[in-house]
């Protein structure tokens, strides 16, 4: 359902930029934005137990589960402009899992808001750990910051890497290597072996 306040809102700000609304190209245009950012910002209607509770079972299954390279599309609190990346997730099991589509799933719920990359690194572990109550999860993120890249320093190829770990990924040196080498991602392996817990974030350009 359509809001005509937003849309007058939009509208506004348009005018205030120095645009006509009016105008041919921009009269749908409030319109259009409404639906877009309601789109973006699906997740916070989203309900995380109606989404996990029905796809948790119990198996007798304790060796690391890996969902890599999941694509996530997020925007910056600070600017309301675009991140987006890959995100990859492990845990290990303790007598339950949850289906492997819906790690992609939070991954999104939790995307789908003004977000930062640390923060939402963290909520997707913490919820993790919270429903399935595993050994212990890992997950780490790669993303793109057109905050980083449009506008302030730009640089264009500037790749913002954050990790949760938790439980035996925190704590055992050898479970967190096996992941990151699992992902491939050799240069966090590196910085693993010299940070014991593992709670990382770097830029890398």
């Amino acid at each position: 359902m359509y809001n005509t306040h937003m849309q007058d809102l939009i509208r506004q700000m348009l005018a205030e930029l120095g645009e006509d609304p009016r105008r041919e190209g921009l009269v749908n245009t409030p319109k259009r934005v409404e639906k877009s950012l309601r789109f973006l910002t699906s997740g916070y209607a989203a309900d995380i137990d109606e989404v996990l509770n029905d796809a948790l079972f119990t198996v007798d299954y304790n060796e690391m589960v890996i969902v890599r390279d999941i694509d996530f599309y997020s925007l910056c609190e600070h600017h309301m402009l675009p991140f987006f990346g890959r995100c990859h997730v492990a845990y290990i099991p303790q007598g339950r899992v949850i289906g492997l589509s819906k790690i992609p799933r939070l991954v999104e719920i939790f995307a789908r808001r003004l977000q930062v990359q640390e923060r939402l690194t963290n909520q997707i572990a913490d919820t993790l750990l919270e429903k399935i109550q595993p050994l212990g999860v890992a997950v780490v993120m790669e993303g793109a910051h057109l905050c980083m890249s449009m506008r302030g320093v730009e640089k264009q190829n500037s790749i913002a890497i954050t990790s949760a770990m938790l439980g035996v990924f925190r704590e055992d040196a050898r479970t967190r290597m096996e992941f990151l080498e699992l992902i491939r991602r050799p240069e966090l392996v590196e910085r693993s072996m010299k940070t014991p817990l593992a709670g990382m974030a770097c830029i890398t350009d």
